[in-house]
């Protein structure tokens, strides 16, 4: 995603020769006159290397699988009944956002890393699209990521106030709230003209570069949401101490013929009826609840970290490079913003790694029914 520089005829891609230092000058950010990483020059003829034939089809790859994968999880939630719930409309709602990323931002970034010079030559109109789009997806991709949050710590904490309809009313609520500020985001330069994406001088096909709309996009696509998901993990990694550190003990009314002996260290209850037989029960192991609730802990705390780790790189260079007035090397630009990208093929393998309904949903659709 391009916030910043958001898509920005994707800044290098990593087959760079020669690394570009930080400079103030306007001029070293160019590239023109050579491809991404520096293989074309002028005079000469495009050449690839093995390395640059087997980056761009990792990424090819990378952009094949996100688009297969995300698009797999939106027909299973459609074609599965029990799927239509929350929090399923959440998940949709995130594969959604990740499939418009494969399908309409990723190809293109790809086309432009590609190209000489990082030009844009395929128009005015069709950059603001794409600008548009790659604005639009990715920061709805990572609101999603925080509703998913919020939603879990509200199961977990509130699991007796938040009931299905009240899910319900929550999830609509922030599905809603995230595409309305998504949208908000990536047409704020066409609707109040903060910037202009395309430079025709430099064929150059950007986000807005205006400051003051970059610490707005930033803060509002990635830091905002970040705080969110911090906040929300380090409350449930409280409650989930609370609740989970210490064993459960049953309370069990007992007759008069009845003795019931404690086990401290094993934390089980023992009981013993005086009739003809004995019968132990043992209640050490967690209840379905718990396991439950465990599992989708532990979902969040991956979820969550995959997206720091995804998207941290990418929004740190895009919030210090305006205020210190460089620019950082092609290779490292275009590595941050794949990074970003990846994340978006990540997002449905966790969340469905830890729903075994959606493993048993997956075989269906591939398997005849008798």
């Amino acid at each position: 995603m391009e916030v910043s520089s958001l898509s920005s005829a994707t800044p290098g891609m990593a087959f760079s020769s020669e690394p570009e230092s930080c400079s103030d000058s306007p001029s070293s950010n160019r590239g023109v006159g050579s491809t991404p990483g520096g293989f074309l020059l002028p005079g000469r003829e495009p050449h690839f290397s093995i390395f640059t034939v087997l980056v761009v089809t990792l990424l090819v790859l990378l952009i094949a699988a996100t688009f297969l994968w995300n698009l797999l999880v939106l027909v299973t939630i459609l074609r599965v009944r029990t799927f239509h719930r929350v929090p399923h409309n959440l998940v949709a709602s995130t594969a959604v956002s990740d499939v418009l990323v494969a399908a309409l931002v990723m190809p293109l970034s790809l086309v432009s890393e590609l190209s000489a010079g990082r030009r844009w030559q395929l128009g005015r109109s069709l950059c603001h699209v794409w600008i548009s789009f790659d604005v639009l997806c990715c920061t709805a991709s990572i609101w999603n990521v925080a509703a998913i949050a919020l939603d879990r710590y509200w199961t977990i904490t509130r699991h007796l106030q938040y009931t299905l309809r009240t899910r319900r009313r929550a999830s609509a609520l922030m599905i809603g709230v995230t595409w309305a500020l998504s949208a908000l985001i990536a047409l704020a330069p066409l609707l109040f003209g903060w910037g202009e994406a395309y430079d025709a001088r430099l064929q150059r096909c950007q986000v807005s570069q205006e400051p003051s709309y970059a610490v707005f996009s930033t803060c509002g696509a990635f830091y905002l949401p970040l705080a969110v998901v911090l906040f929300v993990y380090w409350k449930i990694y409280k409650a989930a101490k609370f609740r989970f550190g210490r064993r459960r003990r049953a309370v069990v009314p007992l007759s008069a013929t009845t003795q019931a002996k404690e086990v401290p260290e094993e934390a089980e209850m023992v009981f013993t009826a005086r009739c003809r037989a004995t019968v132990t029960f043992q209640t050490s192991g967690d209840s379905w609840r718990e396991q439950k609730e465990k599992r989708a802990a532990m979902m969040v705390g991956i979820l969550i970290g995959v997206f720091v780790l995804c998207w941290i790189p990418f929004f740190l260079a895009e919030l210090i490079s305006p205020l210190c007035a460089c620019s950082l090397p092609p290779i490292w630009k275009s590595i941050f913003l794949w990074l970003g990208y990846s994340n978006s093929f990540f997002n449905p393998l966790i969340y469905t790694a830890f729903n075994k309904n959606y493993n048993n949903a997956f075989k269906s659709l591939f398997t005849k029914q008798r």
